[in-house]
């Protein structure tokens, strides 16, 4: 084992003409020896007229450990990605990888690669060049991460990991302004970045794929990967940013981060970097530009006669250091592609308001809610707080769970298009969705589309072209969407004064008020359609009795209408017991439409409905969604419906949901009128919307966010993701009884 590291030792001398000579004596090849510089060993062409080699004649201070790993990482690579164009190492005639020769001052090992031809290149690279650098030098990390070897932790101060060391160097560093960069840079490294190394993807990484170390064919890409000297552990992030600070050297001003982009989406084109990784690119691209600079002036002191090769890319290391001290650190953290620290709360409510306009519905709380991640049943704010989410339906496995997010992450890289193609997860869903609805329905029909309001748009035209009527039925708040036909479905979004000419409304069964025998005498044309929602939410959150509901069913069918039964909100498990609310009822729809909860966040709803139905549209039109069923939207609904399946998310609906229901019954508080629920679906009336909304605001300030209903808007609305558990419940229920107390 050397006594001297790599970068102390001194490096060869030997004249291209002594070079020539050890080709021939050890490799028997005979030919012209050219210089092709080396930072700390040396590196020759041999032209022999023929397809000639590159002999590298190694440092003193070289561990034979790591020439050995050198070998085996070369060899592990293609055997991986044997298309990957990297210069094999050659036997000499005895059948040595890195015979040895005697020098001046000591045994140097000597190693011949095969020639490869191609250019170098440098900022004349465009957009392709750029992204299929990235996604080579992917590729060669991707080929390795199945690679060890004991010598891979070597001590080289080019390593990303040994970037605190380089502060020993810095008084090599002459120009003042240039250190005072320098050290800025590694001041930040060691508050920023190296207390989040050990959570960075680690592997035996190239260490130096850079323009350097390659050579390019005619367009510009990697024809040619000629060194492997640099290998080492580390991590995949900083291999990628020594790899990107030689793409951008020479660049300037706004070129530097359009290069650092598509350079990085090629990389992620192969292997996506991790939200971490990218917070850290930049810092990690200007700790190699400070290790250049270092290292080189170091070095130039110690070995001043291979100046000229060590300090060829100071100057432009040196402008690119600049321009990020200019720019700011933060700033090019979120121009690599770091996530951006949130704007002030009170300050993204102002811009909301002046870009969005003022027909948006205003914001849910007095304070309003920050969020910048989510989990489960939490949400983050940007003031670091968590907030216990009992209100968004629309995540109804749970925010940001991982099989939804995988699985529209997969299938985003892998293929999504429209659906006068084939491919496997539209038509899937559409058999696991009819597979879900009563035996003996006749519900075998699917249409994906790509929000609850175009489901029950298309609904509506079913209804429509399958009964030749025009009038629609509805409850008395009923919401079913914010199209124009279906804005005129929904009484709670009408406007003062405002009643469509085709829709009649009932009340709420069991409440009291218009029943559907009076509203089919008041419509003044034929029915084609009732709507309701299993749960009657917007009504204010109510169950009535089966029988109730039938009757309703029986006397549309009786009027030739369709029953659509709107899933949108009560769907998916959300009442318990059963996967959809209709099936409390036991009716059998006509129609169902799905939506809100369907891809846990993902755009995506559909339309069941029997064949004969859509046939009657069939004949009058076709309909088509461009994203309607796409394949990321198909594998978001698969898999909410794998995850409610396999964590039993409905049986939890049922057995929480009833400790809300009972826990709230039994606050006896004066103030509440009545409470009522299934599953995870609970509406607490209260006496006054003043009340309820306190309530809700109070709630909030806890950190519980819940919502209100109700015509009189005076019913609390919980409505949480269904992995609400126990403990959930009690801290709900408790807040509710302080903000009743106070």
């Amino acid at each position: 084992m050397a006594t001297l590291g790599v970068l102390e030792a001194p490096p060869p001398r030997f004249s291209a003409d002594e070079v020539a000579t050890i080709a021939a004596a050890l490799f028997g090849l005979e030919g012209r020896a050219s210089d092709l510089g080396s930072e700390r060993d040396q590196t020759f062409l041999i032209d022999d007229g023929g397809a000639g080699g590159v002999l590298k004649i190694s440092n003193l201070g070289e561990d034979p450990g790591v020439l050995d790993m050198e070998e085996a990482a070369i060899e592990h690579v293609l055997r991986v990605d044997p298309e990957l164009p990297i210069a094999r190492p050659r036997l000499s005639p005895h059948g040595e990888y890195r015979p040895t020769f005697e020098g001046a001052n000591g045994t140097h090992f000597v190693r011949l690669f095969e020639r490869l031809h191609g250019q170098q290149g440098g900022i004349e690279l465009e957009h392709q060049a750029l992204f299929d650098f990235g996604a080579t030098h992917a590729r060669v990390t991707h080929a390795l991460r199945g690679f060890f070897h004991p010598a891979a932790g070597r001590k080289l101060l080019w390593n990303p990991s040994e970037t605190p060391e380089l502060r020993r160097h810095t008084a090599a560093i002459a120009n003042p302004s240039l250190r005072r960069l320098v050290e800025n840079v590694l001041d930040r490294y060691e508050k920023r970045v190296a207390p989040r190394w050990p959570a960075l993807r680690g592997q035996v990484v190239h260490g130096d794929l850079t323009l350097g170390n390659v050579l390019l064919d005619d367009g510009g890409r990697i024809a040619g990967i000629v060194d492997f000297g640099d290998i080492a552990f580390s991590t995949l992030v900083g291999d990628f940013a020594i790899g990107l600070s030689s793409l951008l050297r020479g660049r300037a001003g706004d070129d530097v981060f359009r290069a650092t982009r598509i350079a990085t989406d090629g990389f992620q084109s192969r292997l996506p970097l991790e939200p971490l990784e990218l917070d850290l690119l930049g810092d990690l691209v200007a700790a190699r530009l400070a290790a250049v600079t270092t290292i080189s002036a170091w070095r130039t002191e110690r070995f001043s006669e291979n100046a000229e090769y060590i300090q060829q890319e100071d100057e432009k290391s040196a402008r690119l250091l600049e321009l990020f001290d200019s720019v700011g650190a933060d700033a090019v953290t979120r121009k690599f592609g770091g996530t951006p620290p949130p704007a002030p709360t009170r300050e993204l409510a102002r811009r909301r308001h002046e870009v969005l306009g003022p027909a948006l519905t205003e914001l849910t709380y007095d304070d309003p809610v920050h969020v910048v991640r989510a989990e489960g049943v939490w949400l983050y704010t940007a003031d670091g707080r968590r907030l216990l989410d009992a209100y968004n339906n629309v995540p109804v496995v749970g925010h940001c769970h991982p099989r939804v997010t995988e699985a529209v992450v997969r299938q985003t890289r892998l293929l999504n298009t429209h659906a006068r193609y084939l491919y496997e997860p539209l038509i899937e869903l559409g058999e696991r969705l009819v597979a879900t609805m009563p035996e003996g329905s006749g519900l075998d029909t699917v249409m994906l589309v790509n929000s609850g309001s175009e489901a029950n748009e298309l609904a509506w035209r079913f209804a429509l072209a399958a009964t030749g009527g025009q009038g629609a039925i509805v409850t008395e708040h009923a919401y079913h969407g914010v199209t124009t036909r279906i804005a005129d479905l929904s009484p709670e979004e009408w406007p003062a004064g405002y009643r469509p000419g085709n829709v009649e409304t009932i009340a709420p069964p069991g409440s009291g008020g218009t029943d559907i025998q009076a509203a089919l005498e008041r419509l003044e044309m034929p029915l084609a359609a009732t709507f309701l929602d299993g749960a009657f939410t917007s009504d204010g959150i109510r169950f009535p009795a089966p029988e109730q509901v039938a009757a309703i069913v029986d006397a549309t069918h009786a009027a030739r209408g369709l029953f659509v039964a709107d899933e949108v909100q009560a769907g998916h498990g959300r009442t318990g017991h059963h996967l959809w609310s209709f099936a409390r009822y036991g009716i059998t729809p006509d129609v169902v439409t799905l939506g809100k909860p369907m891809g846990n966040g993902y755009p995506v709803a559909a339309v069941i409905t029997r064949r004969e139905i859509a046939d009657a549209l069939a004949e009058k039109t076709r309909v088509f969604s461009t994203f309607g069923g796409n394949p990321v939207a198909a594998q978001a609904g698969l898999a909410v419906l794998d995850v409610i399946e396999d964590e039993r998310l409905v049986e939890n609906a049922a057995r929480v949901g009833a400790r809300v229901v009972r826990t709230l019954k039994d606050l006896r508080a004066n103030q509440i009128v009545e409470v009522r629920g299934r599953g995870l679906l609970v509406g607490t009336e209260l006496e006054s919307a003043d009340l309820a909304e306190r309530v809700v605001n109070h709630l909030r300030a806890e950190g519980i966010l819940i919502g209100r209903t109700g015509p009189r808007q005076n019913v609390l609305k919980i409505r949480p993701p269904l992995a609400f558990a126990d403990e959930h419940a009690a801290m709900l229920s408790d807040a509710i009884s302080r903000a009743l107390s106070d």
